[in-house]
């Protein structure tokens, strides 16, 4: 089968790494990306999930709590070093 040329533009960082994930898998770029070609026409799609970084309900809560703190900073007490703040916590423990 006769082959063409693509250029593609990508970060040094990335290509490298890349570069170095394939090989330890025994490939090299460019059948890496023949690989994800073949399997995006086999399936008519990205062959995988893209979605956004989706934080997880701790992280979500703590985003929350900051929220609240920020726009009602008057029910919140306030400390002036870390070390008043870490006194209180330890007597409290």
């Amino acid at each position: 089968m006769a082959k063409v040329s693509t250029n593609i533009n990508l970060d040094p960082e990335l290509k490298k790494a890349a570069q170095e994930l394939f090989s330890d898998f025994g490939l090299d770029l460019t059948t890496a990306v023949t690989l994800f070609l073949k399997q995006s026409v086999r399936e008519q799609a990205i062959p995988f999930a893209i979605k956004r970084n989706v934080p997880n309900m701790e992280t979500i809560a703590a985003m929350d709590e900051f929220y609240e703190i920020k726009e009602h900073p008057e029910k919140y007490k306030r400390y002036s070093s870390f070390k008043e703040a870490m006194d209180e916590v330890l007597a409290n423990a």
